[in-house]
């Protein structure tokens, strides 16, 4: 299969290529394997691949699902499947192993897709950007040398670059959603408890955090949620499905919606020009399809909210961080953790019990006044980031200048502001590539609904898929330009 003709088919589109017997799952995996040889050394978003998936793939071991045979990678983060490494992009964790199949891995295979290998992640996917000290940093496909974002900035990478058609990826301070922002994809977060995390554990980050994946079309998110959204044995609760297969919602208008809009800065960081234009211009495209759309925002606690979102996050980190220097051999110094993260280390040992009931409380007043807005709005629309992608180095956690007092402010504060409420309403949400800067980056446009309404996001997201279309922009670096 020539790798223009494999790039240029979303994950549904392949799958289907298979199931007509016009392609087999061992081509496919051959031009995978091809695309990210021809491709990698540039972008560096690919940390592994699993040459037993390749040339000496089982096809028959592959599920039944609509994405039979369609190669993705798996982030190098929670998801994996046992005996496959996990590093987590730390350099504590190098040549550490998974020891148990999780729900999530089961349920890919279930789907039909080939995991062919692992994606780039930040450590421990503590930061909004593809760059570790063990691997090194992702490029956005529009440029080399800035930020893919993240933490699954290696997965949107390889998809919007032609590597793989789909990645796997987790959210838990819009890691799915920046880098769909910056590298010009789809990212949706699913509601919590909409995909399992068991069995290893209940919830990631105490109910922050969600697994889903990175898509270049909205139908590929819709069936990818069919396939995942599937209650597991043990699942501390289960929450409604849509009114239909999100698949067959595709198919069908969303109702006349309620959309309230805003750019104005949820952590004191402004809003570019451009990407303020292009929300603005969203929102006049709604209105044009029949919407009632006013400019108004939710309540949200800004920078301090988020001080006590991060105490949530970290709180046990030093326990966990110590189990992996026993399962290494390694110690925990600054040579197997970067600066940011040791620092983090060294502040999750000293919050206590208190210190964490505290944080929860202020994240449940946060997700109350946020979620508010869902009384009176059906729909927010937002920027996804407040800037296009930037320079490596910005953002990462090799900063020797950033403390437990300023990380909000320097490394959160600008990629995750608008992203960041939804992890802690636990609501869905989904960026979309509907504008390209005057640089010739993208601009993320971010719609995100009440918990457990991700018919709406998809309904709406298709629609404006075909009003606005993305699918002919094709990156600077991309495989169909050889």
């Amino acid at each position: 299969m020539e790798l223009a003709d494999y790039a240029a088919h979303d994950a549904l589109g392949l799958g289907e290529l298979v199931a007509k017997g016009g392609v087999s799952p061992r081509e496919l995996a051959l031009a995978a394997r091809a695309a990210i040889a021809a491709l990698n050394p540039v972008l560096n978003a690919v940390v592994e691949v699993y040459d037993d998936r390749v040339e000496d793939l089982d096809e028959a071991g592959l599920g039944a699902g609509p994405f039979r045979g369609v190669p993705l990678l798996i982030k190098d983060v929670f998801g994996h499947e046992a005996g496959r490494k996990i590093e987590f992009g730390s350099r504590l964790c190098k040549g550490m192993a998974v020891e148990q199949d999780t729900y999530l891995a089961a349920l890919l295979r279930a789907s039909g897709v080939n995991i062919i290998g692992r994606s780039n992640a930040p450590e421990y996917s503590f930061s909004a950007t593809a760059e570790n000290a063990l691997y090194g940093n992702t490029s956005t496909p529009w440029r080399e040398g800035y930020s893919a974002g993240g933490s699954t900035g290696g997965g949107m990478a390889a998809v919007m670059a032609g590597m793989v058609p789909i990645a796997h990826g987790t959210d838990m301070a819009g890691s799915i959603r920046i880098p769909a922002s910056w590298c010009g994809g789809v990212g949706l977060k699913p509601s919590r408890g909409r995909v399992s995390f068991g069995p290893v554990m209940d919830e990631n980050g105490f109910g922050l955090a969600t697994h889903f994946v990175q898509t270049k079309s909205v139908r590929d998110a819709a069936h990818m949620l069919d396939c995942l959204a599937q209650p597991q044995t043990g699942d501390p609760f289960v929450i409604p499905g849509g009114p239909a297969p999100y698949a067959e919602l595709l198919e069908s208008a969303a109702p006349k919606l309620r959309i309230g809009w805003s750019v104005e800065p949820l952590m004191g960081v402004a809003v570019e020009p451009e990407v303020a234009e292009a929300v603005i211009a969203a929102a006049s495209l709604l209105a044009d399809m029949g919407h009632e759309v006013e400019e108004e925002g939710p309540s949200f606690g800004g920078v301090e909210a988020v001080r006590r979102f991060v105490d949530i996050w970290f709180f046990g980190f030093d326990a966990r961080a110590e189990s992996y220097a026993r399962a290494t051999g390694n110690t925990i110094c600054a040579d197997t953790l970067e600066p940011v993260t040791h620092k983090i280390y060294q502040h999750a040992a000293t919050l206590t019990p208190a210190d964490f009931v505290t944080a929860q409380g202020v994240v449940n007043a946060t997700r109350r006044d946020c979620a508010a807005f869902y009384d009176t709005y059906d729909i927010w629309l937002s920027p996804t980031t407040p800037r296009v992608s930037e320079p490596h180095g910005r953002y990462n956690l090799g900063r020797a200048d950033v403390d437990m007092d300023t990380l909000v402010e320097e490394v959160l504060a600008v990629p995750c502001q608008f992203a960041v409420p939804h992890n802690i309403m636990g609501t869905p949400a989904i960026s979309l590539p509907l504008a390209m800067s005057g640089d010739a980056l993208p601009i993320g446009i971010q719609l995100g609904a009440r918990a457990a309404h991700e018919h709406l996001l998809i309904q709406l997201a298709r629609a404006l898929e075909e009003a606005a279309p993305w699918a002919g922009r094709v990156p600077p670096l991309h495989v169909s330009r050889g």
